[in-house]
């Protein structure tokens, strides 16, 4: 007898249990700053694409190409590759710098290779299904002057409860054509969470 009632007083306490656990979902400003975890969030992202874009445009190079092609230089974003100790979704910060960039006015970015892939295919599929007055040339595509490329980083240092995590993120733009790197740059936040 006593055997039976176990499995009923377990399946009551576990009734119980999730029926007193109640969630509450509250919405907030996009630019409200909430940081729960301590590790790399929408914040940060944000706050160093603003101040690496606002940095590389403000540097010599820019005006260097200007004054020597009359134009606004075409920046396409490679590959920004996560080395730190978390995961770290690189496409958000890559979406983030190219969001400064094109609102910045001061060059014009191009889609990275997977895009262009399938924005190729498109015209592709054009050329024989769409109206010839509506049809996108072929190799009409504009050319990438430099490539934005880096690294985020991390050190953790840990002590009983505490801990103190150290972001870097590394960029670096070169020329296409000649190779040249025409601007180095790096940003580092720091975060000190106690348990």
């Amino acid at each position: 007898m006593k055997n039976a009632r176990f499995p009923l007083v377990a399946l009551a306490l576990i009734i119980l249990a999730t029926g007193c656990a109640t969630r509450k979902v509250t919405r907030i400003d996009p630019q409200e700053q909430v940081d729960l975890s301590g590790r790399w969030n929408d914040t940060d992202s944000k706050q160093v694409a603003e101040q690496m874009s606002r940095d590389v445009l403000s540097k010599p190079w820019l005006a260097r190409f200007e004054g020597q092609k009359q134009r606004p230089p075409v920046v396409i974003i490679g590959i920004i590759v996560n080395r730190s100790h978390e995961h770290i979704e690189a496409e958000t910060f890559v979406k983030d710098v190219e969001i400064e960039f094109i609102n910045s006015g001061k060059v014009r970015v191009v889609s990275s290779d997977l895009f262009r892939e399938k924005l190729r295919e498109e015209r592709e599929s054009q050329q024989t299904n769409a109206s010839p007055e509506t049809q996108k040339r072929l190799a009409a595509e504009l050319g990438a002057d430099f490539m934005l490329f880096g690294t985020i980083n991390s050190t953790v240092d840990e002590y009983k409860k505490e801990r103190v995590v150290n972001y870097k993120v590394n960029l670096e733009l070169a020329d296409l054509e000649t190779t040249e790197k025409v601007w180095i740059g790096d940003k580092e936040i720091k975060k000190y969470i106690k348990n």
